[in-house]
């Protein structure tokens, strides 16, 4: 057991879902955060009322971003539900925000991520990891203690999961690995259709911080780091000293966000929401 001043959680051993007996342990809600590739058709047969992936699924039953698509939930239909990725949770909300008030015409993201586990310390041959779907990768196998890599990410096809328009037609992405342990930056450029200054994106970004039902955006003006965020449960920290608007058209961010603790608070308030 783990026992705290309120709870006491009991500590399980099982090397598939499908050996736990639900109901005698009466547990009616996963939260499977393994990262592990598991089908759909099992996890359907579980005897439990709710399903949370911490991970982008498109066989999934829905894929919710708070701030984005939690009306589409429906309580009867929606047994397996994706709570998507850390990157697609701190962008896809901003993208919403300014399409639905511009319009995008095209764009480009890059994500500056921290090294994840199965990355190597010390030069090696090529990594691969089912569970993330990255297939044999010479530079993952780089020490990510020393080196910034560049790769490819899933964060457009993951917020396109959620929100069919934003997809790789529309923005292209890339991503950079860097040698920090937690705490994750997104550089956004946007083209937008209708003409935007960039008073009336501040004052657009304001009002949504001051109206929002969910703890998503944050406006940052001060001369903050990374390890500054930490802990940080809002998920879209908008670091007001690089926003741009080039006329009128582009438009410029630096998004920063905590992919693990930042990242889990939404898990927690997805579930939370879906259990009300």
């Amino acid at each position: 057991y783990i026992i705290n001043k309120q709870n006491k959680i009991q500590i399980l051993n099982y090397n598939s879902l499908e050996k736990i007996n639900y109901k005698d342990l009466n547990i009616d809600i996963i939260i499977d955060a393994s990262g592990a590739k598991i089908d759909i058709e099992i996890l359907n047969k579980l005897n439990v009322k709710k399903i949370f992936l911490t991970h982008p699924n498109k066989k999934a039953d829905i894929n919710i971003i708070l701030g984005v698509n939690e009306n589409s939930y429906d309580n009867i239909k929606h047994k397996i539900i994706s709570t998507s990725s850390c990157n697609a949770t701190a962008l896809l909300p901003v993208l919403k925000i300014i399409d639905d008030n511009y319009g995008i015409d095209f764009g480009d993201i890059a994500t500056i991520h921290p090294l994840l586990n199965h990355q190597k310390t010390l030069d090696s041959s090529c990594v691969g990891s089912t569970n993330r779907e990255v297939q044999c990768s010479f530079e993952f196998g780089r020490s990510s203690v020393q080196n910034i890599i560049a790769s490819a990410t899933t964060t457009i096809d993951a917020c396109s999961y959620v929100m069919k328009k934003i997809n790789s037609n529309l923005i292209s992405s890339n991503s950079f690995r860097v040698p920090t342990p937690t705490v994750g930056a997104i550089n956004v450029s946007l083209v937008v259709k209708n003409d935007c200054t960039k008073d009336e994106l501040l004052n657009l970004l304001n009002n949504y911080e001051n109206t929002q039902k969910f703890k998503i955006l944050l406006n940052n003006n001060e001369p903050l780091v990374s390890s500054d965020f930490a802990k940080e449960t809002y998920t879209s920290i908008i670091d007001h000293r690089f926003t741009s608007v080039i006329k009128n058209k582009m438009i410029k961010l630096v998004l920063w966000y905590d992919n693990e603790y930042g990242y889990s608070s939404k898990v927690v308030d997805i579930v939370k929401y879906c259990n009300k």
